[in-house]
């Protein structure tokens, strides 16, 4: 096989690997490929902000001396890889999105970024986000908004609609992304591509430009499951650069793919059911979980009482670890500086202003009046308060079913610019997302069509080793779909992995979670990540890794 025969669109990580390693082309010919892609459609879409053809090239070369020594290869060798412009990679610009830090490039990688790299990665460059992770739908990015390859006239989703749309695009094999209310799994179902949220710690944040320390996480978006799960496996581990990160060991994610279905216990609770739920994403639902029923799973109503106060609990959280992140980019260290200042405090305040946007502000604003003398406890430890009343909802919940089952988003995919207006609407798109990641709970997203539709599954300590087989071919032909082979629990809720068009009554986004997981997805509920001062809940441990140096009570 050519290079030019390669189909990029239906190009996988297993099928990269295989050409290159079998000499039907070169891990630099496969480099160049992408880039020809990028440079002819990229233009309009806006994906990538930064390349890194020198890096990319230097790296391909190694993996294609590999091959010609008949050296083994590494689980990722010669796979174009593209990175979020909030992880530093050295040599290349990090601006986070941010005019801020324009022109700043960072001496060290991220630990995401060296580990990908030793495992034969070949990164083509940075990608387009929301100024600093900060947002719903790319469109806060000081270097323009990032238009959905499936729908021009739509939103990819934020923070990390660069990294979803580049898959969609084919400009990548994979990507990185990173998560703090949704920032993953939004993007995944906007842009049909499959994103993983892992559970807080499982992934290192070290060289994260940090948005929110205690929710912000590290993932991948692919093409289909297994690539996922392929790129988690390298991701995941131990680092002795983050504090937070866990030491529980890394199991075989990959090797987990194939657990039956039949006995689930799943939980669908009524709060994610209400109104402002888009028609259309209900029906879909609805046919998952009827789906569900027929291959033996048990379906039930429970209640997590405490979802309403999610959305105010996360932006009170998120806010205020962002006004104290944020607070050491003021033009002495790293990037933009104002030169017509004539004081260092005229400095500082002329940099921040016209380095930050305007939703950065907004949220740096929120977050110091939240964290102010005579406030914080109104706010910030309240808010700590009410993210152990929802966590335990979690809990509750799992003691009765195995998982859960609800959407991610009220609606599908918006238009560019019908919610800029608006930010209490634009924060409103996180209401089935920031739960989650309140509670530590990990996910995945898996395309239905388009930019369509999403739905969430979370999983409980009973559900741990069944959980870990969600990406198995099964045997259906719905709305064109080829019949595959039975290989995955999941897919008795999933359209095939290699199906563009997916299926009707499918969804286009799981989150599964657990609290003690063997498989792909791990701690789901860890016992340090809740702000619960009881004795059986571990609070003083998380703050102690997240550097805060109050309990949440």
């Amino acid at each position: 096989m050519s290079v030019n025969a390669i189909e990029l669109e239906s190009l996988t990580i297993d099928g990269a690997r295989a050409a290159v390693a079998s000499g039907e082309t070169t891990a630099t010919a496969l480099a160049e490929l992408h880039y020809g892609r990028i440079d002819t459609q990229d233009i309009e879409i806006n994906s990538f902000l930064a390349l890194s053809r020198e890096r990319a090239l230097t790296q391909a070369a190694k993996i294609d001396a590999l091959v010609a020594k008949g050296d083994a290869l590494p689980v990722l060798a010669g796979v174009p890889v593209g990175i979020k412009d909030v992880l530093a990679m050295q040599g290349a610009p990090a601006t986070a999105g941010s005019l801020i830090l324009k022109g700043y490039r960072p001496p060290y990688d991220a630990t995401a970024v060296s580990k990908l790299e030793a495992a034969g990665a070949v990164f083509l460059g940075k990608l387009n986000c929301d100024e600093f992770a900060m947002g719903s739908s790319n469109e806060n990015s000081a270097y323009g908004p990032v238009l959905n390859p499936k729908a021009l006239d739509r939103v990819p989703g934020g923070s990390s609609g660069g990294s979803a749309a580049a898959v969609a695009a084919s400009f990548a094999v994979a990507t990185l992304g990173t998560d703090t209310g949704g920032s993953i799994r939004q993007p995944a179902a906007f842009c049909g591509v499959v994103g993983v949220l892992p559970t807080y710690g499982r992934v290192s944040r070290y060289g994260l430009i940090a948005f929110a320390s205690s929710l912000d996480r590290v993932g991948p978006f692919t093409k289909n499951v297994k690539d996922a799960a392929t790129v988690l496996q390298v991701l995941a581990g131990q680092d002795i650069k983050d504090a937070t990160s866990s030491d529980r060991p890394v199991d075989d994610y990959v090797g987990g793919l194939t657990k039956p279905v039949e006995g689930l216990r799943i939980g669908v609770p009524e709060e994610y059911f209400g109104e402002g739920l888009d028609p259309e994403i209900r029906g879909a639902i609805e046919g998952v979980l009827a789906g569900l029923k027929a291959v033996g799973c048990v379906v039930k109503p429970v209640s997590l009482p405490h979802t309403k106060y999610a959305i105010p609990t996360y932006y009170v959280i998120a806010t205020a670890e962002a006004s104290s992140n944020l607070s050491r980019f003021d033009g002495v260290r790293f990037g933009l500086r104002d030169a017509e200042a004539k004081t260092l405090g005229e400095m500082f305040r002329r940099t921040r202003d016209a380095g930050f946007g305007a939703e950065v502000k907004r949220r740096i604003l929120l977050g110091t009046y939240a964290l102010s003398a005579g406030y914080y406890d109104a706010y910030y430890r309240k808010a700590q308060q009410v993210r152990t009343l929802l966590t335990r909802d979690f809990l509750t919940a799992f003691a009765d079913v195995d998982v859960l089952v609800a959407p991610v988003t009220p609606t599908p995919a918006f238009k560019l610019g019908e919610k800029t207006d608006d930010p209490v609407k634009m924060y409103l798109e996180d209401i089935y997302s920031v739960a989650a990641s309140l509670a530590g709970i990990c996910g995945v997203g898996k395309p239905r069509v388009g930019c369509r539709l999403g739905c969430r599954c979370w999983a409980s300590t009973s559900a741990r080793r069944r959980c870990c087989g969600w990406h198995r071919q099964w045997k259906r032909d719905r709305a064109g779909c080829e019949e595959r082979s039975a290989a995955s629990r999941w897919n008795h809720l999933l359209p095939p992995g290699g199906c563009a068009r997916g299926w009707q009554g499918g969804i286009s986004h799981f989150s599964i979670g657990s609290r003690r997981h063997s498989g792909m997805l791990e701690t789901a509920i860890p016992e340090w990540i809740c702000g619960c001062a009881d004795e059986d809940c571990a609070s003083e441990s998380f703050y102690e890794r997240c550097a805060f140096q109050d309990e949440a009570g």
